[in-house]
């Protein structure tokens, strides 16, 4: 592994790129029925709620030594109860996240060398290659990865900012006046995927040298350029994607289709729909390779396996090899994966599992430090409240216990 420490830059276009990945195709479709003032909203809760237990975590993080991720922190502040929680959340988080991606990736990425090369390339293949090229770049180090990861999101931007512009003009005030906040539960879980990074918080703070000043400047910047690129993208899609018809949001929800799939249908535009399929990509890429990382750091610290030589291998493989099994063998993984790991996962353990160590080390074990995140008890309260209320609204989902409250306005 390479031992210089990163950019700012490179750490805040790190977290931008982890989050605005899967959660992009998948958050218009989640949202769709409630239409867009309502997922405004809900973005703007989202985005508070995951920024605050982001520098909750950083705080938590800080304290111990360099390397030192997510089972070091719950072994020591949780004890052996939280540390086997945090393996199975994080094990779990982190395999449906890469599932999805690789799963979505390669997709995309059969369909566009059949569309400009007109070579037929199954979707195994796809997935295999997807996983091979960027799980390669995970194994060169936490560096390597910034940099290409920034070049990526440039990529991702500049597909973004010629998406925007060319289907700007397609908008449909009626369809963004449309709301149903009676649908906005379903879609509370979603939330937080779409601001889903913590996973990779403690490799930051490797990436950063431990220095707390550039971590919370780098997670503050992140998750708001992050809601920024939401925001717009959702005016697009939800002001231009019918809600009902074969070709609308909510047939997409029920086959657990992306956002992207009838973008360019909408609008009556083929270059447009290459163009969304550009960004797609793009974006499940960068979302790849952060949540990628961020695995294989956590398995070195948890195995205490060395990044280097047969350690890296080994951890190479232990990333990739689960991840190719469960992209090739279970079906529809893309929205119902996202979803759960944003109602399950990220609400324990990148919601409920921060408060708790930061109120452990504060006020148990009276840890002093210059990083410390402003509220005192009452803000450690609230998100832990937070944090149950999302995992209770997923397990109802789950059995079918939310339905529609109330009629389009």
């Amino acid at each position: 592994m390479l031992n210089k420490k990163g950019s700012i830059l490179g750490a805040t276009l790190l977290i931008a790129g982890t989050c605005i990945g899967g959660g992009m195709l998948a958050l218009p479709v989640a949202t769709g029925v409630s239409g867009f003032i309502p997922s405004l909203f809900m973005l703007l809760v989202g985005w508070a709620f995951m920024t605050t237990t982001a520098l909750l975590l950083a705080e938590a993080n800080l304290w111990m030594e360099e390397g030192a991720h997510i089972i070091t922190l719950a072994s020591r502040l949780l004890g052996p109860f939280g540390k086997i929680i945090a393996w199975i959340l994080y094990l779990f988080i982190g395999y449906a996240s890469l599932v999805a991606y690789a799963a979505g990736g390669g997709e995309l990425f059969a369909s566009g060398v059949e569309r400009f090369f007109g070579i037929a390339v199954s979707e195994t293949l796809a997935i295999v290659l997807f996983v091979i090229v960027f799980g390669t770049i995970i194994y060169l180090g936490n560096v390597i990865v910034g940099r290409v990861n920034t070049f990526l999101v440039f990529g991702l931007i500049a597909a973004y900012l010629l998406l925007i512009g060319t289907g700007a003009p397609h908008i449909r005030w009626e369809y963004l006046r449309r709301s149903n906040w009676g649908n906005t539960l379903i879609a509370v879980p979603m939330l937080l995927t779409v601001f889903s990074f913590q996973t990779i918080v403690p490799s930051l703070t490797i990436y950063l040298k431990q220095d707390g000043r550039a971590l919370r400047l780098s997670i503050i910047l992140g998750t708001t350029l992050t809601l920024l690129v939401y925001v717009i993208w959702q005016a697009l899609v939800l002001g231009t994607v019918m809600l009902d018809g074969d070709q609308g949001l909510a047939a997409a929800l029920a086959m657990g289709k992306p956002a992207t799939e009838f973008l360019g249908v909408s609008v009556g535009s083929a270059w447009i729909g290459a163009l969304a399929d550009f960004f797609a990509f793009f974006a499940l890429v960068t979302s790849f390779l952060g949540i990628a990382l961020g695995l294989f750091d956590f398995l070195a610290d948890g195995l205490k396996i060395k990044e280097k030589g047969a350690g890296q291998v080994a951890l190479g493989l232990l990333v990739a090899v689960p991840t190719l099994f469960f992209a090739l063998t279970m079906e529809r993984v893309f929205l119902n994966a996202l979803d759960t790991t944003g109602g399950i996962g990220d609400a324990i353990l990148n919601g409920l599992f921060p408060a708790l160590m930061v109120w452990v080390g504060r006020y148990r074990k009276e840890i002093l430090s210059d990083f410390q995140v402003p509220g005192g008890k009452p803000l450690l309260v609230f998100v832990m409240c937070y944090a149950f209320f999302v995992f209770v609204i997923e397990l109802l989902g789950r059995f079918g216990l939310i339905i529609s409250l109330g009629g389009g306005a």
